[in-house]
Formats: C-alpha cells, sequence, structure tokens
C-alpha cells in the first residue's frame, strides 16, 4: 500500500525519455491509448489480463515489488538485501480531453530501494514524470510502465486464462511473470531482475474488492502476487552481483482510500517459509489508535482466509526515533490475527525514506522479519509505516 500526498509544482515537471513496450496482447496503439472502458472502483469480477494494465480514470493507482535476495553464487543463508521498486500513477484534475498535448493529465511517479543487511544501510532513489512526450506513462491492457529508463513490465502469455474466485484466481505457467529494470541516478545501485511466478494470484478483500475505511467509498482494487522467484543482477558501487530470491507485487487501484479522520497507516506483505502469504494493515487515527484494518492470509494449499476489520490487531513494540525527520517508527510488532500471533521485526531500524521531491510524504518502508509467537522466524517481506512524520494526504 505504497501511498502519498501530491504537490502542485508536479505538474510542471517531467523526466528523461521512453519508449513504453507494447503488450504481447495488443497493437502499439494499445499501448498508449485508452482501450480499456472506464470502470471505476466497485465491486466486480476483476478480469485478466486487462486489469494487469493501468486504469486512468481511477485516481490513484500503484504497481508496488519488494523483495529480499542472496548472492546466487554463496550458500543460501542471511539475506544480503531487500528491495522496493514502486511505481504510481495519479490522475490530476485536468481533464482528460484537454486539448493542449501539454496539459498534465496524468502524473507518474517511482521510489526504489536497496537495503544492504551486512552494511547496516539503505539508499533510495525517486523520480517524478508527467504523462506524454515520451517521458512516462503506463499500458493499458498489461503491466507496462514506466519513468524513463525506469521500468516494470509482464512478461509471458498476455493471452493467458485468468478466473476471478473467492481469493484465488486460476493462471497458467506463463504469467503473471515480470521483468523490472531499474538504475539510481543517486544511489549508486541498479537492478535487473526477472520475477517468475510461483503461485496465482492472491485477490484481496473480496475477490479484487478490498475495503480501506468505514464508508462504502473507501475501497480499492486490489491483487497480489506472493512468492515471485527473483533471478539476475543487482550493480552496487560498480560491483555486479547474480542475485536469486524471493519477491511480492502488489497492484492497488482506487479513486478515495483515506478516510478525514486517519492519518496514515502500517502495512505488511509476508511471503512464510511454508509457501504461505500474509497480508495486514490497517488505517490509524492521530492517537495511534485503528480506524480500520483488514488483511488475509493463504495457506499453502491455497485455503485462503479475508480477515474483518476487528479481527486484525497491531500492538507497539520497540519504536526507533528518526534522526533525519524526528519521527518516531515502531520497528517491532506484535499482530493478532486469525491465522495466529505473530511478531514483526525490521532487519535494519533505518528503512526511513524521504520521498519530498516526488510524492511529498516521509514514510518507513523496510525488510523485516515474521516469527511465530514462540520468536521462530517463519517468513520474510515488507513493513510498510506512513503518517509518522506527518499526516498524510492523498
Amino acid at each position: 500500500m505504497n501511498r502519498f500526498g501530491l504537490r502542485r509544482r508536479a505538474l510542471l515537471l517531467g523526466g528523461a525519455g521512453v519508449a513504453l513496450p507494447v503488450p504481447a496482447s495488443s497493437g502499439a496503439g494499445a499501448a498508449r491509448e485508452a482501450v480499456i472502458p472506464a470502470r471505476g472502483v466497485h465491486p466486480r469480477p476483476l478480469v485478466f489480463p486487462g486489469d494487469f494494465g493501468a486504469h486512468p480514470d481511477t485516481r490513484l493507482e500503484w504497481w508496488y515489488v519488494t523483495g529480499v535476495l542472496d548472492n546466487a553464487d554463496a550458500p543460501t543463508g542471511a539475506p544480503a538485501f531487500g528491495f522496493q521498486i514502486t511505481f504510481f500513477r495519479s490522475r490530476t484534475d485536468v481533464p482528460a480531453d484537454h486539448p493542449s498535448r501539454f496539459a498534465a493529465t496524468q502524473l507518474y511517479f517511482a521510489h526504489v530501494a536497496l537495503t544492504d543487511v551486512r552494511a547496516r544501510t539503505m539508499r533510495h532513489d525517486q523520480r517524478i514524470a508527467r504523462r506524454g512526450f515520451g517521458r512516462a506513462g503506463a499500458a493499458q491492457g498489461d503491466t507496462q510502465v514506466a519513468i524513463g529508463t525506469w521500468q516494470l513490465a509482464r512478461e509471458g502469455s498476455a493471452a493467458a486464462a485468468f478466473s476471478g474466485g473467492a481469493g484465488v484466481a486460476a493462471v497458467d505457467t506463463d504469467a503473471p511473470s515480470y521483468r523490472a529494470q531499474i538504475a539510481s541516478d543517486t544511489g549508486g545501485f541498479a537492478f535487473d531482475f526477472a520475477l517468475r511466478s510461483t503461485q496465482p494470484l492472491l485477490l484481496q478483500g473480496d475477490a479484487g474488492f478490498s475495503r480501506k475505511g468505514p464508508r462504502p467509498e473507501q475501497a480499492s482494487h486490489y491483487y497480489s502476487v506472493p512468492h515471485l522467484a527473483v533471478n539476475g543482477t543487482l550493480r552496487q558501487e560498480g560491483k555486479v552481483r547474480r542475485i536469486r530470491g524471493q519477491a511480492w507485487l502488489d497492484h492497488e487501484w482506487s479513486d478515495a482510500l483515506l478516510d478525514p479522520q486517519a492519518v496514515g497507516w502500517d502495512w505488511i506483505g509476508m511471503n512464510l517459509d511454508d509457501g504461505s502469504a500474509l497480508t495486514a494493515f490497517r488505517l490509524r487515527r492521530a492517537d495511534g489508535s485503528a480506524l480500520y484494518a483488514g488483511g488475509s492470509f493463504r495457506r499453502r494449499d491455497g485455503a485462503v482466509t479475508a480477515f474483518a476489520p476487528d479481527a486484525v490487531r497491531f500492538v507497539v513494540g520497540r519504536t526507533w526515533r528518526s534522526p533525519a525527520s524526528n519521527a518516531v517508527y515502531p520497528v517491532t510488532w506484535r499482530l493478532e490475527t486469525p491465522a495466529g500471533r505473530f511478531e514483526v521485526a525490521s532487519v535494519l531500524d533505518n528503512q526511513e525514506l524521504d520521498s519530498r521531491n516526488s510524492t511529498g510524504a516521509i514514510y518507513w518502508e523496510g525488510l523485516s522479519e515474521l516469527k511465530s509467537a514462540s520468536g521462530q522466524r517463519v517468513g520474510r517481506g515488507y513493513l510498510e509505516m506512513t503518517g509518522y512524520a506527518g499526516a498524510l494526504r492523498l
């Protein structure tokens, strides 16, 4: 759930040129024009491959990938790195049919980060651009999103058969797999990753319709792809490593997410060692109490449990104060869910991202471990915390 507050000056900004790749299922025009009917956000079956692509009629959208990496040339052990890649799309108030080619009808943002576990450091970078002029865009009909040379694209069979069920969509062996290519402008790192699906899609909420607040319109369409197998190369300070690992992908789009009482949220996406997948989130008031909560648990056999709002509880454990923002973040949590009680513990305390030059927010996003109630590690993934350095405005 990686999300943001926007600055008006962003309307004037551009970025490096890019030629968007074209989905295999479409012609050249389909990657650049509105080819999918406007559907908004309401309970409906998700339809694939179309819903892999962008939904420019909605206000907010993001494609979010996080993962854990090991050195492919060394024995598997403790993770060497964690990574985050997020692309955002935001519809502005400029009418979509505005006659000017310079009209900023859609804005695009991207955040990338690399946590080096052994060096105890995190580096991050960000980009911003408006749609058009070859600078940035997101195709409809399939996942093809880019800002300059930063790109995320779905590969394999774009005509694969998918069916939305009660939490799970059937998927063939060719999809959904992805290619991510990122070269940081300032952070001294670059990714070239192939992310291969090993499990079906996980449709969050009610068959992909995920409530995010007490009011009916506070909802999103939301699916995840847990347990992606990652292979590729990581360049860090000029040194290139072959890597392998495991990742989690979220794709979410919405018109209204944040209730006026909410200042931010806490969220986890965890790949469990036994093949299960755990999602949990809560929207948080200024006094730290939960306004709304949810999540899901998919067992290794494919059975899915969607969590009711009153069935998820985040309890603050150890905290850490950022020397940069002075925000205080809980870096360990006790998490109570219908799937069991867990501890969430950050691998590195300082995984705060300052995105004020793009989306306007400071937030915490970091590699973390999931532990059982007895303290045994049972999984790894990412923890995200927003609204601690200032209330979010979406």
